[in-house]
C-alpha cells in the first residue's frame, strides 16, 4: 500500500507593490471625500445650521408653549434630523439644538413673542 504524497508547493511571493495597492486606494478615497466635503462645505454648513435652528424652534415651542415633555417634543421633528441632539435649560426656558461638530442653535421662550432664535454669528 503506497501513501500518496501531498503537493506542498509554495505559493509564489506577492510583488512588493501589491501590498501597497490597498493603502493607495484608501488614500485616494479619503482624498476624494475630503475634496467633496470642501467643495460642498457652504451648503453643508447652511443646511446643518438651518436644521439645528428649526429643531430648536419647534421643540422650544412644543415644550414651553405646548407644555409637553422634551422627549415627547422630539417626535415633532421631521425625518432626517435624527443626528441633531437637543438639550433644555429650564431656568432660561430655552432649547439648544446641536448638529455634530458644528455650533449650536438656541431658541428662547419670551412671553408675548413665543420662542425666538438667538442671533446667528456670521
Amino acid at each position: 500500500m503506497a501513501i500518496a504524497k501531498t503537493d506542498r508547493r509554495k505559493k509564489p511571493p506577492r510583488p512588493p507593490h501589491a501590498a501597497n495597492r490597498g493603502r493607495w486606494a484608501l488614500l485616494v478615497c479619503v482624498a476624494a471625500l475630503g475634496a467633496l466635503g470642501w467643495t460642498y462645505r457652504v451648503p453643508i454648513l447652511g443646511y446643518s445650521s438651518a436644521g439645528a435652528a428649526y429643531s430648536a424652534h419647534v421643540v422650544c415651542s412644543c415644550r414651553h408653549i405646548g407644555g409637553r415633555s422634551l422627549q415627547d417634543c422630539k417626535k415633532d421633528r421631521i425625518s432626517g434630523m435624527e443626528l441633531i441632539s437637543l438639550s433644555e435649560d429650564t431656568q432660561a426656558k430655552s432649547v439648544t439644538a446641536r448638529f455634530p461638530l458644528l455650533g449650536p442653535q438656541t431658541a428662547i421662550y419670551r412671553k408675548g413673542y413665543g420662542c425666538v432664535l438667538q442671533e446667528w454669528d456670521d
